[in-house]
Formats: C-alpha cells, sequence, structure tokens
C-alpha cells in the first residue's frame, strides 16, 4: 500500500494493518523455512510496510 493510501487511515484502522502485516510476516518466514517461498521479494516488502506504518502511528500520537 502506498503512503498516501496509508495517510488516509485513521490510527486504528493502521492498528489493525500491522496486525495483518505480522501475520503475513509470519506466513512468509515459515514459507521461507520450509522451502515453499517462491517470490523472494515480499518478506522485505512487508517489512518496509511494516516500518511506514509504525512510522504514521508515531506521527499521529
Amino acid at each position: 500500500m502506498e503512503l498516501k493510501q496509508l495517510r488516509q487511515k485513521s490510527a486504528d484502522e493502521l492498528k489493525a494493518h500491522l496486525v495483518e502485516l505480522h501475520k503475513e510476516s509470519f506466513a512468509l518466514r515459515m514459507q521461507k523455512a520450509t522451502g515453499q517461498l517462491a517470490k523472494t521479494h515480499e518478506p522485505r516488502r512487508v517489512k518496509r510496510e511494516i516500518a511506514r506504518v509504525n512510522m504514521l502511528l508515531g506521527e499521529k500520537k
């Protein structure tokens, strides 16, 4: 999701999105551990998006 779209969300929506991102990150780590990860760039994308959401939550405080 782009930063512009994330900025339009409320703090509660960002927290919910963060939970989903953490679940996705866990699933990708498990896929990597079992050798089933096809798109090797996905963990990096999710990690960066988690950082973006955390940054925005800090700004909204």
